[in-house]
């Protein structure tokens, strides 16, 4: 015995300590570190993604625009509902009729795929009746 320890016990704190009583192995340790390798390289490459420049979508004005206030939500609930006007009204009808005729002409350049014309037939009467309502 060495220490108060029996031959077994020194033996089986030696196979701890090395790692192997504990299920750890070289091929394990291995796979380990492949997956540590491929979730880095997942996250290097998720990094890389090339996103809209939202910067040139922005007018103008709004990079120099004073950031607005913040007001209470009992201020803004209790105000007046707000209301467009004619002209707006006006704008916004003639922008949906420019964007659905344009629609229209990219439809005709790219054509439907077969099968297609009548879901879109029935997407359009759907919408046409919401529309109504």
């Amino acid at each position: 015995m060495i220490a108060g320890l029996s031959e077994r016990a020194f033996k089986s704190r030696a196979i701890l300590a090395s790692g192997r009583g504990l299920g750890h192995d070289r091929h394990m340790q291995g796979f380990g570190r492949l997956v540590l390798i491929w979730l880095a390289l997942a996250g290097g490459l998720a990094g890389c993604a090339q996103f809209p420049e939202l910067d040139a979508v922005t007018t103008r004005g709004v990079a120099k625009a004073p950031y607005p206030g913040f007001e209470p939500l009992d201020v803004l609930l209790s105000g007046p509902v707000p209301q467009i006007t004619g002209s707006e009204a006006a704008r916004l009808k003639g922008r949906a009729q420019a964007l659905r005729s344009r629609a229209d002409r990219l439809r005709r350049a790219a054509g439907a795929p077969r099968g297609v014309e009548k879901r879109l037939a029935r997407l359009r009467l759907k919408a046409e009746e919401l529309r109504a309502q």
